[in-house]
């Protein structure tokens, strides 16, 4: 789990909720102000890129429709484990999201029963469901079709009628309606080369509402190209062969072989240059993780 040891980091008392105004009203809700407009205009230029729209399918699964040949096909990209249906079934037992941990940080920023957040890269969905019956919509967005299925058993197991579930991806999620208070992604984005990362900023940045948050936590390298040696090693060796409870050198063997993790000196420029202001950067004490939460203009 990560760690608030080292690196850059505020403290928590300098978060300020997202401000909601006075009059009750929230950006995008259609009250006419020159915000209102701007995420109207980025809304309707969404929903005419037929390209990148999620439309269902006679299976009642969500598609994505592309027609770009230039760009990535995200499920090809989701990685090897996240489409067998064998790590998917063991996959909360492998890996706790402290989705509890992180609703509560939200709510310290300002979430609550009338906010919209976006999980990109939702997965099994610990974090959509935990948060869930603490705001008043989630869309949870995944590529994988395997972790679609395991999603939405538990939302219908739980009986929440406040959460939507689409096969989508960074570059393929259309965003319809009023623009989103949180956009929330836990270890997806090392899925797409930097070049795509960064158009993936882009791309969420514009579905928030002014001053709404993005809390992003991945595994990105905290350390100089020369320590990848060191680094890299000593993560890999911390790890059994295999294992069926844990995650095992193979995995880890494979993430850093096949999938595209990157620097945090190259992240960070990434989120800066698409208008987000960094308030808080958290690194893990090995160099291999890191969060953050970044605020949009």
């Amino acid at each position: 789990m990560l760690s608030h040891g080292g690196g850059r980091n505020l403290e928590a008392h300098a978060y300020a909720p997202v401000p909601v105004p006075s009059s009750g009203a929230r950006p995008g809700d259609g009250s006419g102000s020159a915000d209102d407009c701007a995420c109207q205009e980025y809304a309707e230029r969404s929903s005419d890129r037929s390209d990148l729209r999620v439309i269902p399918d006679s299976t009642d699964h969500m598609q994505m429709k592309r027609t770009y040949d230039w760009l990535p096909a995200e499920v090809s990209t989701a990685g090897r484990e996240n489409l067998d249906a064998d790590h998917v079934a063991r996959y909360d037992v492998i890996e706790d999201a402290t989705a509890a941990e992180e609703v509560a940080l939200l709510a310290g920023l300002g979430l609550d029963a009338q906010s919209l957040i976006v999980d990109i890269g939702a997965g099994t969905g610990q974090f959509a469901v935990a948060a869930a019956p603490t705001c008043g919509r989630v869309v949870a967005v995944d590529v994988s079709p395997v972790m679609l299925d395991a999603l939405r058993a538990k939302v219908d197991a739980a009986g929440l009628a406040n959460v939507d579930v689409e096969q989508a991806g960074f570059l393929s999620y259309n965003h319809r309606g009023r623009p989103a208070d949180f956009v929330y992604s836990r270890y997806a984005l090392h899925h797409l080369p930097d070049f795509w990362k960064a158009v993936a900023f882009d791309r969420i940045r514009c579905m928030l509402r002014p001053g709404g948050v993005l809390r992003l936590s991945d595994v990105v390298y905290h350390f100089e190209p020369g320590e990848a040696e060191h680094r890299l090693e000593t993560w890999c060796a911390s790890l059994a062969p295999t294992a069926r409870d844990g995650w095992s050198r193979a995995d880890i063997v494979e993430h850093v072989r096949d999938e595209h993790s990157t620097f945090t000196w190259l992240l960070e420029p990434m989120l800066e240059l698409s208008g987000f202001t960094i308030e808080d950067a958290v690194y893990s004490p090995d160099g291999i993780f890191a969060s953050y939460l970044a605020r949009a203009p």
